[in-house]
């Protein structure tokens, strides 16, 4: 049977500093990042199914990735494990982090959401790609091809 690709694509909200970086993004600062979510598998052949012909149901994918990654790193700050002691006092303002042991660039954010989202998929779906816009002309990609 034929394989097909199929996309599903999210925007949220998150803010994120590089610990020790040489630049501006040294500082807290935001993004509306816009992840593109793209898995591969064959259409259901079952004419009986109600998922008949769907690689995945659009309606499933949108829950799971949105139930488990955007509404977490929606509205929230992502520092480095580096970083995380200059946010322990308490405020509420700091409710919503993420304590990551990378460096919390688009491409190590790529790669972190890729581990986070292949569990999550329905058996004979996997993820084929992502891409997360950090801004509307800057993304980084993850290809599953490029990390087996």
């Amino acid at each position: 049977m034929t394989k097909i690709r199929v996309t599903k694509i999210f925007e949220f909200d998150t803010a994120h500093a590089l610990h020790n970086y040489d630049g501006l993004c040294s500082n807290i600062h935001g993004h509306t990042y816009k992840l593109h979510v793209t898995v591969i598998g064959e259409p259901i052949s079952d004419p009986s199914s109600p998922k008949y012909g769907m690689v995945v149901d659009f309606g499933v994918l949108k829950n799971k990735i949105k139930e488990n990654l955007v509404d977490k790193f929606d509205h929230s700050l992502i520092v480095s494990r580096d970083e995380s002691g200059n946010f322990t006092n308490g405020s509420p303002i700091f409710r919503r982090i993420h304590v990551v042991d990378f460096q919390p660039t688009a491409e190590n954010i790529v790669a972190h959401f890729a581990e986070l989202i292949k569990p999550l998929l329905p058996d004979g779906v996997e993820l084929f790609s992502l891409r997360l816009y950090e801004t509307s002309t800057s993304f980084a990609e993850w290809y599953a091809s490029d990390n087996c």
